[in-house]
């Protein structure tokens, strides 16, 4: 239980409102922040604007998936308020508060590191990218069926990077039928590559393992995809990047050159929020209850 815990939610879209089912069971105080438009309540949490709130008292601050801006700026799906971070703001909770969001920048973990509060990277944590992995895929292959004229069976499939969500699509897509290729530069990865049946090739080979491919699903957040290696794809094939942004693809010459590309980080937040929100909950539900 998190009982005496007073939790600031700041922002959002439907992932939060999970994350906010599942703390009000656990008898914390939550102020919620940036949802004056939401219509939907809920026991033990009430609506707050920033000003009203006794940051003396807090000993937590979760912030959306995405974070801030590099203004400081929080996402608010449910409020027409801007909401800032700021370090001075985040100096006045209590000493031992901490942070937690999905992913930060510059401006959010120098603001948290000047007040000299903890901040908690969820999106960085193995459990939930291996979690996410889940909708992330079903996200990825409805992409692939809405964007393409063939089947995803005995298409080639080439990915690229094979971490945690890597992995899951190929996976995925050879479970589908697909002939997958799979780009990594780690030599245990190319091992485990190939021990899972997928053809195994280097990174700094790309511009050779993709002339026959139907469609190319980076995951790697980096420029892999260079216009080299666009001017040898076949002009119909695809490009799926679920790298965070912005991507590791060049757009502007895939458009160029006709490919289709779609930049598309965050896939369980869109393909499945409330699975995607229910995943945050839980190991969050987890970390404040172990201190």
């Amino acid at each position: 239980m998190l009982t005496g815990k007073h939790i600031v939610i700041i922002g959002g879209d439907a992932r939060q409102l999970e994350i906010i089912r599942k703390l009000s069971t656990l008898d914390a105080k939550i102020s919620m922040v940036g949802f004056e438009q939401l219509d939907d309540g809920f026991v033990g949490a009430t609506k707050e604007q920033l000003d009203n709130i006794d940051f003396s008292t807090v000993d937590v601050i979760l912030l959306p998936v995405s974070g801030t801006n590099q203004k400081g700026e929080v996402e608010t799906i449910f409020s027409n308020e801007t909401v800032t971070i700021t370090t001075e703001l985040l100096q006045k909770t209590k000493k031992n508060c901490q942070i937690y969001t999905g992913i930060s920048n510059d401006y959010l973990t120098s603001c948290a590191k000047e007040a000299d509060r903890k901040l908690v990277k969820l999106l960085e944590r193995d459990d939930i990218a291996i979690y996410n992995s889940i909708p992330t895929v079903e996200g990825t292959v409805m992409m692939a069926i809405q964007h393409t004229d063939i089947t995803i069976h005995s298409s080639n499939i080439v990915v690229l990077g094979f971490g945690r969500v890597g992995m899951s699509v190929a996976r995925t897509f050879d479970a589908l039928g697909a002939n997958v290729k799979v780009g990594a530069r780690e030599t245990k990865h190319i091992a485990r590559i190939t021990e899972m049946g997928f053809t195994p090739f280097d990174t700094s080979n790309i511009v050779n393992e993709v002339s026959d491919v139907d469609i190319v699903i980076n995951t790697i957040p980096a420029p892999v995809i260079s216009a080299d290696v666009i001017a040898n794809m076949p002009a119909n094939a695809l490009i799926i990047d679920l790298a965070s942004k912005p991507g590791g693809t060049d757009f502007r010459y895939a458009e160029k050159r006709g490919i289709k590309a779609l930049l598309a980080p965050g896939l369980p937040g869109i393909v499945a929020p409330k699975t995607a929100g229910q995943i945050l909950a839980k190991v969050l539900a987890q970390l404040l209850k172990d201190g």
